[in-house]
């Protein structure tokens, strides 16, 4: 009798443990019947596409039971905002506004949308009335006259970019008396000062859709911040945001240079709508290799959490029919990063994206985004608005300059000279990577994103997602300093100087302490990076350098070493991916860091690092070089691929160094030139 209950205790516990997984498993998007002839790469087709804007969209109204119910989500614990209550209107506004990004081209399609019994389009009407009924909780006050700008101009330029794509459902059906109010409200905010970066383009929706709509507005500053907008462009489809360089850069300005002109600009503006198109057409040629063979994007910059939104000016390019555009190369990048994070288990909590990369992660998080900021996501879905017939959808897919450009054996670089921006491909595991500007400095960094990881680390890989910075040193693909306080102090203040020869160069010094600065020069190579880099410091300090650090799966991360030609070579393999570092001049020694709540991948992972206390009246070498190193787990290196290098030799007082490799080729590293 006791044996039988204890059999059926425990059958209970294995269905529980099941139905959990089965339902943890069920929190992800479902390709339901995928398409393998038009998509033979993923499957999936434009329906498929509006599928998962239902999905997200289904999430979110899991939170709407009645019309007065607000698109007010858990808070994440940590850095995000609401943290009182003078801020939940404005968190109500973001859920609101951004939400819609992923209705109005649901809405566009089919006007009656019901979700959770709750009739979409009607549920936003109301809601958008509330933004100007004072007795309202959601009410938001016009801006004072003084008033700078703010978060509310943010997500009025959302509101009215929403408006201006599906108007005959979001607007039209609105009373009169609300209308004006809104335009009251909405102007307020749009014909008024902005930031100095892509927000110039939430004053240019409000006052372009109010425009549209036969209100006064002020059109002198319309143009302004338009031409503004124009120039901050430099080159190759990138846009300065400000200072940064980030996917903002490409696909917010991209993004809203294209649908403006698409629904305004065309008719009001042509020779302003024709810059922006000029502009969009150059990104056609550099932005897809941003984006690994198999359709992921890079984890890199502020408001990563918004994660698939960085597609959206690939299908943007079907409102024209270019020929020179591979349109099923496109939708294979968009449709990959899709499932990236769509089919993530981690990526849905509560219903509700999590502020992170694929689940909750802190470090990437900013003070300014509260758990409904994550739609901003939705501008993807902008795509939707792109018709049935467009080659967007209806070519097939393919893998693009990777079948064709992109062989195997090889590395390629694609650099921007006015951006400064480096894309790298790496086909033998399919990867790319990308190296820009970063120069923050903390203490000036009032908001605590642009001086960090976000930007900080030495290249960003779309195979290796960055790895924050522990408090005993470790590091992942940045070097790190014992600085004055006796804290590891991260390079963030880098200058750019050249790219040459296949040889990036920058310059860095340590915030805290000038007289710490380095010559900074790298080459990527087929299968990782050789790092040439010259320490110029005039006093003794202790240094860490990292690898890009691999989480921990299913299995313990599996670490061996071996000497090749004289040279230490250690390797970490994860099931997934292998890196070996192996340091060639310079270093004293190698050690394999074990990181806990650093990676957003997994809780445990686990980073090399090559360290060296570095004496200027003893050094042997200012010259450190270092090789990183990568393959497909499973894959066996050989002695060549362990080692490329031949020798390194400095020159002409160590301001230059003679680089030969194995296979015959040579490069001179030029640092003051």
């Amino acid at each position: 009798m006791k044996l039988k209950f204890l059999i059926i205790i425990f059958l209970a516990f294995s269905l529980s443990v099941f139905a959990q997984k089965q339902t943890k498993k069920d929190n992800i998007f479902h390709i339901v019947n995928p398409d393998y002839k038009l998509s033979p790469h993923t499957g999936m087709t434009k329906q498929h596409w509006k599928d998962a804007a239902t999905y997200l969209l289904k999430g979110a109204f899991s939170y709407i039971n009645t019309m007065d119910d607000a698109m007010k989500f858990p808070k994440q614990s940590g850095k995000s905002y609401p943290h009182n209550e003078k801020q939940v209107p404005t968190e109500k506004l973001e859920g609101l506004c951004r939400t819609l990004f992923v209705a109005a081209p649901l809405l566009k399609d089919n006007p009656n949308l019901t979700i959770n019994k709750i009739k979409v389009a009607e549920y936003y009407r109301y809601q958008i009335s509330k933004l100007v009924d004072a007795t309202s909780k959601s009410f938001i006050v016009p801006r004072a006259k003084n008033g700078g700008p703010s978060q509310n101009l943010v997500e009025f330029g959302a509101l009215a970019l929403s408006l201006l794509v599906s108007p005959d459902t979001l607007w039209e059906p609105l009373p009169q008396a609300t209308k004006n109010a809104l335009a009251k409200t909405m102007l307020s905010y749009g014909d008024g000062p902005t930031v100095d970066s892509n927000w110039k383009f939430f004053n240019i929706f409000v006052l372009s859709f109010f425009k549209e709509q036969g209100y006064a507005v002020n059109e002198k500053l319309l143009v302004n911040y338009l031409e503004k907008s124009l120039k901050d462009y430099r080159g190759d489809g990138w846009y300065n945001d400000s200072p940064a360089y980030d996917y903002y850069s490409m696909w917010a300005f991209q993004m809203y240079g294209s649908l403006w002109s698409q629904y305004f600009g065309n008719k009001y503006y042509p020779e302003i709508a024709l810059k922006f198109k000029s502009n969009f057409n150059d990104l056609k040629t550099t932005y897809p290799k941003m984006f690994s063979k198999n359709g992921q994007m890079i984890m890199w910059g502020r408001s990563i959490s918004y994660r698939i939104g960085a597609i959206v000016p690939l299908p943007l390019m079907g409102f024209e029919n270019d020929a020179n555009v591979n349109y099923g190369w496109m939708r294979r990048i968009s449709s990959g990063v899709l499932k990236q994070f769509l089919q993530h288990p981690e990526f849905m909590e509560d219903n509700v994206p999590t502020l992170g990369f694929y689940g909750a992660f802190e470090p990437a998080v900013q003070n300014y985004s509260c758990r409904g900021s994550v739609y901003w996501m939705g501008k993807a879905f902008m795509g939707l608005l792109v018709s049935d017939d467009s080659p967007f959808w209806t070519s097939i897919e393919n893998e693009g300059a990777w079948e064709s450009e992109l062989k195997d054996g090889k590395v390629f670089n694609n650099f921007m000279k006015d951006s400064e921006l480096l894309i790298t491909n790496y086909p033998n595991i399919g990867a790319s990577e990308v190296r820009s500007w970063c120069h923050e400095k903390v203490k000036d960094d009032w908001q605590k994103f642009r001086s960090t990881e976000n930007y900080n680390r030495l290249s960003y890989s779309s195979a290796f997602p960055w790895q924050a910075d522990g408090e005993n040193g470790e590091v992942a693909m940045n070097y790190v300093i014992k600085n004055k306080k006796e804290a590891w102090e991260a390079f963030r203040l880098y200058t750019f100087k050249k790219f040459e020869d296949e040889i990036y160069y920058r310059d860095v010094v340590l915030e805290t302490d000038e007289n710490i600065k380095f010559n900074l020069a790298e080459i990527p190579l087929k299968n990782g990076i050789l790092r040439v880099d010259k320490n110029n410091s005039d006093k003794a300090i202790a240094m860490r350098l990292g690898h890009y650090a691999l989480p921990k799966f299913d299995k313990e991360i599996k670490i061996s070493t071996k000497k090749i030609k004289g040279n230490k070579v250690t390797i970490m393999d994860n099931g997934k991916y292998q890196l070996a570092m192996i340091p060639l001049l310079g270093w004293d020694k190698t050690e394999v860091v074990s990181a806990k709540g650093l990676h957003p991948e997994s809780i445990n992972s686990k980073v090399i690092n090559v360290t060296s206390s570095f004496n200027p009246k003893k050094a042997n070498s200012t010259i450190y070089a270092t090789l990183m190193l990568w393959k497909k787990s499973g894959e066996k290196w050989n002695k060549k691929e362990l080692c490329p290098v031949k020798s390194i030799k400095p020159i002409h007082n160590l301001k230059e160094v003679i680089v030969k490799f194995n296979n015959g080729e040579s490069k001179t590293i030029k640092y003051n030139e």
